[in-house]
């Protein structure tokens, strides 16, 4: 049984590339899709205590303020939940468990889908995955990368998503769990080959336009990809995925559009970075949005994916309360105005951006800040 299809509302969001369903008849020529891919929403000890309010209710409300227009600007935005949601009592690192709150706020910023498949999915046990799935059903947030027994991911995996005229097959896995135990009969997806090869050969059986991998890997804070990220990409696209997105570092690493002996040209993003976080070491703080935009063409009466994705990113950072003096923490594009900053929040964004900025001059390939 191929998974269902999830069908993103077209109304949803009225951002660049968006389509109404009138725009959407056999007459037309080309059909868009934006997409943009966010990294880490963790969730540490200090940020649960500044969103706590008196009634015992949490409020995030400010977090995604700033960012907010970028993400809607999407026809489709994905990031990766590095939290369980498996009730009180709620913690931070090691073993983190948020507040519902915390999700809430990520759906109402413009984030359409959430990865799940990461090295602290199992932080709860078996509370946690199970009430992490139920809560973000609750909230008609799709997820992907973690399951509640084999017939589920059966039915749910590969997660195919149709909008604008454009089918999707999306997949997720991780290196591990923290050394974790994954409790019977739940399901997270790892690294493992034998199984990516079955679960690729599925999501082509879908017929989308094109597959896309989310991929949990590397190395914490360093900036470059290891050898093992080079080969699972190249193993990744060599097998038929189109795009590879990936994160876990919790600093930035490279992007790159590659061009194939065929012409057909592949992103891959090494590590997305933090996108909210509580953590200060070296450029943990800061982070990306990568938007990849897609176009498909009607040719001769039929429609085919063109072969021109274009891919961008924009900085973001994270500035904290006993920092900021704000209540909440905040995420802030690069580009915010001095007049929004103390110095110290200055001198954080200014560091994070040169420092962003010089790796990305020298590594990346054919990808461009906008």
């Amino acid at each position: 049984m191929l998974a269902a299809v999830i069908l993103v509302s077209c109304s949803a969001k009225t951002g660049q590339g968006s389509h109404s369903p009138t725009e959407l008849q056999d007459s037309d020529t080309i059909r868009c899709l934006t997409l943009l891919f966010a990294g880490d929403m963790m969730q540490h000890a200090g940020q649960i205590k500044a969103a706590a309010l008196a009634d015992g209710s949490y409020d995030y409300s400010e977090c995604f303020a700033y960012v907010k227009d970028q993400i809607e600007a999407a026809d489709l935005a994905i990031a990766n939940l590095e939290v369980t949601l498996g009730g009180a009592p709620y913690k931070g690192y090691p073993q983190f468990c948020a507040p519902d709150e915390f999700a809430l706020a990520i759906k109402d910023a413009g984030f359409d889908i959430l990865t799940t498949s990461n090295n602290h999915c199992c932080d709860t046990g078996s509370r946690g995955l199970g009430r992490t799935l139920r809560i973000l059903d609750s909230m008609d947030i799709p997820s992907l990368g973690t399951y509640r027994d084999s017939r589920d991911r059966q039915e749910r995996y590969p997660l195919l998503v149709e909008k604008n005229g454009i089918r999707l097959a999306l997949l997720a896995c991780t290196y591990g769990t923290n050394g974790l135990p994954v409790p019977s009969p739940y399901i997270v997806n790892l690294i493992d080959t034998v199984q990516l090869k079955q679960d690729i050969a599925k999501a082509k059986a879908m017929q989308p336009d094109a597959i896309i991998a989310f991929i949990h890997w590397g190395v914490e804070y360093v900036l470059r990809p290891v050898n093992s990220q080079q080969r699972q990409a190249d193993w990744l696209l060599a097998h038929g995925v189109d795009h590879v997105i990936g994160g876990h570092p919790h600093v930035v690493q490279p992007m790159e559009m590659r061009t194939d002996s065929n012409g057909k040209k592949h992103l891959v993003v090494w590590s997305l970075g933090n996108y909210i976080s509580n953590m200060t070491k070296d450029t943990t703080f800061g982070g990306l949005m990568v938007t990849l935009r897609l176009e498909k063409r009607m040719v001769n009466g039929q429609w085919s994916m063109a072969n021109n994705p274009d891919a961008s990113y924009s900085l973001i950072w994270t500035t904290r309360p006993p920092i900021s003096g704000h209540k909440t923490h905040r995420v802030y594009p690069i580009g915010i105005a001095d007049s929004m900053l103390n110095a110290k929040e200055r001198q954080m964004r200014d560091f994070f951006a040169k420092t962003a900025r010089s790796l990305f001059d020298k590594y990346n390939l054919n990808i461009i800040e906008n």
